[in-house]
């Protein structure tokens, strides 16, 4: 008997893309969420709502449905608990497609990610903490948060009183960065449990909202292949990541951000042939897949569109509608 692998993802959400991308390669989906109205959890094949991420027994709840539903991998799709399932990751009791603490804690503040950046020799944007701006600053520069994602508290100041009004504007602890001027892209990668990264796959940011891209292309680019595998190799990440950079004038790649999850694109590079979800399963296998740097399709491109899920209320807990045949209402 064949042994199908059960695959638990985090904070599902509306990450209806990612879970239907490891059921057709093969796995038994359970998702889940503290919000019954997300819809991924009503296409995987199983579901459960568990505790919101910032209360005490979360971690313990997945601990529990590994152990019942004899999880292999768990997923996390959105950024709000990679910490403390980095912190808890050899103690789940499946293996947690994420990288370490460390690595995790440098994705997550972007003024620390720039000094790692800096001594390893990575491209980074001149990035100021507020209070050590300098005399005289490049405008235009971003007002960012030092620990935020999805294209929050960002604003764009092209003066220094614009600056100033955004500084006091904003309410996060914010970091000054010099704008890149350059073409935008983002790189698609997966890293093994050695850091080794098994694939990058460079894409045009043709069209984003909210900070998510939602119209791009794959293009041919060793160039942001190797960068792609160099900067996630020097963070020691593991799983999948998607980095940001811009191509300046000069010829040099500043990394503006690291998310260490499936992008918001993630379709993107599936369609391109990335095999991350079968090359995922192979991790938690035990498997040690070899690199296949570039190979990927060029020239896909991704439109993304608005789509829904009918539900309705069944006993305690809601299913989708199976709607009537013609003739039966």
């Amino acid at each position: 008997m064949i042994s199908v692998p059960v695959v638990l993802f985090t904070c599902a959400g509306q990450r209806v893309d990612i879970v239907s991308a490891f059921a057709a390669a093969g796995a038994t989906t359970l998702a889940v969420d503290c919000n019954e109205l997300a819809p991924a959890l009503y296409v995987a094949d199983r579901h459960v709502l568990t505790p919101r991420v910032d209360e005490p027994g979360y971690i313990d709840s997945l601990r529990e449905l590994v152990a019942e539903h004899e999880v292999s991998l768990i997923v996390p799709v959105a950024d709000l608990d990679h910490r403390a399932l980095a912190e808890a990751r050899e103690s789940m009791g499946a293996l947690v497609l994420l990288p370490g603490a460390d690595a995790i804690a440098l994705c997550e503040d972007k003024y620390a990610a720039h000094r790692f950046f800096e001594r390893e020799a990575i491209p980074s944007p001149p990035t100021w903490e507020v209070s050590e701006l300098p005399a005289t600053l490049p405008f235009p520069v971003l007002v960012k948060a030092r620990r935020g994602y999805g294209s929050r508290h960002i604003y764009r100041a092209a003066t220094a009183r614009e600056l100033e009004f955004f500084i006091a504007y904003t309410t996060q602890e914010s970091i000054v960065q010099s704008a890149c001027l350059g073409t935008e892209y983002s790189i698609d990668v997966l890293c093994d449990l050695e850091s080794r990264c098994l694939n990058a796959i460079p894409r045009t940011m043709i069209e984003s909202k909210g900070g998510e891209s939602i119209k791009g292309m794959t293009i041919d680019d060793r160039e942001l292949v190797e960068h792609g595998c160099a900067v996630a190799e020097a963070m020691k990440l593991i799983g999948p990541a998607t980095i940001q950079c811009f191509r300046e004038a000069d010829g040099s790649l500043p990394v503006t951000d690291v998310n260490p999850r499936f992008g918001g694109a993630f379709p993107l590079p599936t369609a391109a042939g990335s095999e991350y979800p079968e090359l995922s399963l192979a991790l938690a296998a035990g498997e040690r897949p070899e690199p296949r740097l570039g190979s990927y399709r060029v020239g896909v491109v991704m439109t993304r569109y608005f789509s829904q899920l009918g539900l309705e209320r069944v006993g305690d807990g809601l299913e989708p509608v199976i709607e009537a045949a013609a003739g039966e209402l």
